[in-house]
């Protein structure tokens, strides 16, 4: 008992006080600080970061273009080749 009441008298300290916040307490407050700050960034991943990275990756990629007849009417005159029209030759040689 006598070391009890010198550890009190030496470190000036009353055993009637209240030395604080315990450990028990501290971590509790910093788990849900923890806690809140995780929320906070995951949040953020899902608004900001990921839609944002969607963005530009989709400007960085290149489809091949689809392979269409550029004039239409080369591919109509290619599809028709029979002659319309003919001269009409002269077989009676009426000069």
């Amino acid at each position: 008992m006598e070391n009890i009441l010198d550890f009190f008298f030496y470190n000036e300290i009353s055993p009637k006080e209240k030395l604080g916040p315990t450990g028990r307490t501290i971590e509790a407050k910093l788990l849900k600080r923890i806690n809140a700050v995780i929320a906070i960034m995951r949040d953020v991943e899902k608004t900001q970061t990921k839609p944002t990275v969607a963005m530009l990756q989709s400007l960085f990629v290149m489809d091949e273009p689809k392979k269409k007849p550029l004039i239409l009417e080369k591919k109509y005159a290619e599809e028709k080749k029979e002659v319309r029209f003919r001269e009409k030759r002269n077989t009676n040689n009426e000069l």
